[in-house]
Formats: C-alpha cells, sequence, structure tokens
C-alpha cells in the first residue's frame, strides 16, 4: 500500500501511525504545507492521511494552500481512495463532503472520554472498540455529519466526535496517534491554547495522563489493520476479476 500524508504543522506529525507504516513496510510519501503546496498526483497513493493544524478550514485568506488541499481531498475521496482524518483533517473531509465547518462551543484540549455510538458495533473499523474510551484532544471547531456519514463518537463537550462514510472515508476528531513525544511538541507548538477551561487541561495534567496513550496506541492500530484488511480485500477482488 502506498500512503500518502498531509501535514499543516511541524508539531502534528504522524505519531503512531508512522510506527504502524514502517512494521508493515508500505511507502510512505508526505506533503509539509508550512514548507511547499506541491500536490502528489492521485495515481501516486492507495491512502490518504490528513493531520491536524491550528488553522481552520475557513482560513483560505491566511493559507491560500487550503483550497488545494480541499480539492485534493475530494478527488482522493471521489476516487474511491482510503482517506484518514484527524482533527483538522477530519474537518477539512467534512468541509468537502459538503457540511458546515464551525466553532465549538467549548474548546477541548486534553484528556477526556468519548462515547462510542450504538453504530460502531457493527461497524468494521469499530466494533472492537469499547462503549468509552479516554482519548487525547485538540480543537477547537466542529461539523455536522456528511449525508449517509455513520456517527462515530461523541464527548460531553462535543457531539460530533468523528464519522465514517461509505467503509472508504474515516474522519476523527480526537487524537488517537499520539505518543509522550508527539505530545511534548504539540504543547509546545500551541502552548498559548492552554489556557485552563472546562475541557482544557493544564500541560502538566497533559502530560500525567500519557499512559492513556498506550492504550489508544491498541486502538490506533486496530482501525489501521482493518484498513489494511480491507485494501487487501479489495485488491484480490480486482485480481479476480481481472
Amino acid at each position: 500500500m502506498n500512503i500518502h500524508s498531509l501535514h499543516h504543522a511541524p508539531f502534528e506529525g504522524l505519531g503512531c501511525i508512522e510506527d504502524w507504516i514502517k512494521s508493515k513496510g508500505f511507502f510512505l510519501s508526505s506533503l509539509n504545507f508550512y514548507e511547499t503546496n506541491i500536490l502528489p498526483k492521485l495515481s501516486s497513493f492507495d491512502m490518504l492521511i490528513v493531520m491536524g493544524g491550528p488553522m481552520g478550514v475557513y482560513d483560505e485568506d491566511k493559507f491560500p494552500w487550503l483550497k488545494k488541499e480541499k480539492l485534493l481531498i475530494k478527488n482522493a475521496v471521489e476516487k474511491g481512495k482510503i482517506v484518514l482524518g484527524i482533527c483538522l483533517g477530519s474537518q477539512l473531509i467534512a468541509e468537502v463532503l459538503g457540511v458546515k465547518v464551525y466553532k465549538n462551543k467549548f474548546k477541548e484540549i486534553g484528556w477526556f472520554p468519548v462515547s462510542f455510538t450504538e453504530e460502531t458495533r457493527n461497524n468494521f473499523f469499530f466494533n472492537s472498540f469499547p462503549q468509552e474510551l479516554t482519548v487525547f484532544h485538540w480543537h477547537g471547531d466542529t461539523y455536522d455529519l456528511p449525508s449517509g456519514a455513520m456517527h462515530v463518537a461523541q464527548s460531553e463537550g462535543c457531539k460530533n466526535q468523528g464519522f465514517v462514510l461509505n467503509d472508504k472515508v474515516i474522519a476523527l476528531q480526537f487524537h488517537l496517534e499520539v505518543t509522550s513525544e508527539s505530545l511534548n511538541e504539540m504543547i509546545i507548538g500551541g502552548e498559548d491554547e492552554l489556557v485552563k477551561d472546562t475541557y482544557v487541561q493544564t500541560p502538566e495534567e497533559i502530560l500525567n495522563m500519557t499512559n492513556y496513550g498506550i492504550i489508544n496506541r491498541d486502538f490506533m492500530f486496530k482501525i489501521l489493520n482493518r484498513i489494511e484488511e480491507a485494501f487487501n480485500r479489495e485488491n484480490a477482488r480486482k485480481i479476480r476479476a481481472f
């Protein structure tokens, strides 16, 4: 599987997703929009990973490359590519699927539980998840659910924490990918946002709860392993048809 990842800030990398890719021996290429905006060809990847960032989907005046990125994501979805979006990535996917992205009532920054919906009980990607899981959040925006999408989870502070569409598009507001190292980078990069609030923890609170990251890693890998299964199954079907 050829995987291409999109990055919006130097402190929001792939985290443990990169560990999984390396363990599988898959080819990984990346585009850092804070350095360049030369887009890859759709034919060059099977899976597109869209990571987080401090900007909003509506900040095209400040970040003109957002228009090009949205077009790439839209084309990838329409071509039936596997698309995984984390945080800002999930919001970009939501917008290109035609729904509104807007400020959430609360900012969520830190370790807070999400509850998975009844629909996930029978979903290929999430049927092994518990009813509730404490995950890492860093977002201030949310979105409506795209037409036909399955609602994945909700938290006390945010109703729409993710969705799945057509078993090809997975969008998550929360960060299952974080590691101790990536958390430190995010805290340094976004320290000005860490003003204690209802759903905003201090850097000390965040770093004292990194044990949840080990649990989250397992669930991130469960999703990625299911993506690999689906990819292999589709490839086998294409070979038989040929």
